[in-house]
């Protein structure tokens, strides 16, 4: 601890420390045609000689938090991430190293997974589509949900899910939009597309008179349909892979009638790492920056010829 202050208080500065929280890195290697992911929540907190800058304000023995979030980012495309420990020793040795004031660093790293999207079979893949290599699911995030509604003479259920996280690492453009004088967002020939699926379908299923649904079987094939369709568009817009996820489940699952999805539009942007002397957008990867708000949200209802439109417009109310 410090000596009391100057003043003659009776007040001590105790442990102390900072640093930059949260900095959400997604790494996509590129192995031709083959993506690969590495996505973390990296949070660094540096400790030392830092006794002045609480007692007086002086600066001069601090790293400024907004250069560790970019030696985060610069990290990730100098060296990779061959694990989320390993890439937490480089930063930690870096900062303790090249920072005389500072004699500790702590790194905490979260890391989220994602595995391959099963790409469909031959027989039913888009024409022209390639095996997916690029298009990935979150895992163990996914919520299965269902709501039934008997009123004595007739059943409706709705099934879903929410919290399905799904990426395509390319295979996305977005441009020919409306601009107008408030419009700086740049178009985009290749692009990460990612979304939190939370979606909802109705079964024609109504009375006992019917053969009732298989209903683990039509989940597990509706979320299957749901996935390949996400890998399998060549995306100009996240409303039409909306569209292609819907439609494929209608086409393929006869028992389900209507579907809704709201998909909120993930957004990644590259990281500039110019002012470190690096090109981040090369052929074996980029980095980007994960932001979470805010974001576009798109919703639509995707039906069977004939049917009508029941689940709310609002899946919170569901």
């Amino acid at each position: 601890m410090t000596e009391p202050s100057r003043q003659g208080r009776p007040v001590l500065l105790g442990q102390n420390q900072y640093g930059k929280a949260e900095n959400r890195v997604v790494r996509i290697t590129r192995d031709g045609a083959t993506h690969h992911i590495k996505d973390l929540n990296v949070s660094v907190a540096l400790s030392g000689d830092m006794d002045e800058v609480h007692l007086s304000g002086s600066n001069a023995n601090v790293l400024p938090t907004d250069t560790t979030k970019n030696t985060v980012y610069a990290f990730a495309k100098e060296h990779g991430i061959e694990s989320a420990e390993q890439f937490g020793i480089h930063l930690a040795r870096h900062f303790v190293t090249s920072q005389e004031p500072i004699q500790r660093a702590r790194v905490r790293i979260e890391e989220y997974a994602w595995e391959r999207i099963e790409a469909p079979d031959a027989a039913s893949r888009a024409p022209g589509a390639d095996e997916a290599r690029h298009s990935f699911v979150r895992k163990g995030q996914e919520t299965r949900v269902t709501q039934i509604t008997y009123d004595g003479e007739a059943w409706e259920v709705v099934s879903g899910l929410k919290d399905l996280v799904v990426m395509n690492s390319t295979n996305s453009e977005f441009w020919g939009y409306v601009k107008d004088r408030y419009t700086t967002l740049q178009e985009a020939h290749d692009r990460i597309l990612a979304t939190q699926v939370s979606s909802r379908w109705r079964f024609g299923w109504s009375g006992d008179e019917q053969r009732m649904p298989d209903w683990d079987k039509s989940y597990d094939e509706v979320r299957k349909h749901m996935l390949q369709a996400f890998a399998d568009t060549y995306s100009l817009s996240l409303q039409q892979t909306l569209y292609e996820m819907g439609a494929r489940i209608i086409d393929h699952r006869d028992e389900i009638d209507e579907v809704r999805f709201s998909l909120p539009n993930k957004h990644h942007f590259l990281v500039d790492l110019t002012p470190f002397g690096l090109e981040n957008d090369s052929p074996d990867g980029a980095v980007y920056l994960a932001a979470d708000r805010p974001y576009g949200l798109i919703e639509a209802t995707v039906l069977r010829d004939g049917r009508e439109p029941r689940i709310p417009v609002d899946l919170t109310n569901l």
